[in-house]
């Protein structure tokens, strides 16, 4: 099943929250997404219909094996895309913003060929 760009970005920032705590709730998504609680509770809902994500009994939020997975692929092409742009002299800020954007849309094959030069001529200690 095709995943949409919505629920790509909601599944990153489940994966990036759960780095950075081990309990990870559906409110901690919202805050981190700028998102009203009915809109991340209708995501979650079609992630949970799709088999991406999970709810624990204290409502704590896991990825499932799939949803790790797609979350993993984005949030790579975020860090390779922000470091190249980096690289080119663009802020930070600006960088982070505009992987953010382009992460979902561009093919595997330039997404592989970006990653392979930006680990020639990168810096490649923060690449995944």
């Amino acid at each position: 099943m095709a995943m949409h760009e919505s629920g790509e970005m909601y599944l990153e920032t489940i994966y990036v929250l759960s780095q950075e705590s081990p309990d990870v709730r559906a409110i901690d998504v919202g805050r981190r997404m700028g998102f009203s609680k009915p809109s991340v509770s209708r995501a979650l809902g079609l992630l949970k219909r799709d088999g991406y994500v999970v709810v624990d009994e204290h409502g704590g939020l896991r990825l499932t094996k799939a949803g790790e997975e797609c979350a993993k692929r984005i949030y790579e092409r975020h860090v390779v895309l922000t470091e190249l742009f980096q690289n080119l002299g663009v802020s930070a800020e600006t960088a982070a913003d505009d992987a953010c954007r382009i992460e979902h849309y561009m093919s595997d094959e330039t997404f592989n060929a970006i990653k392979a030069h930006v680990r020639q001529y990168g810096s490649a200690t923060t690449l995944p």
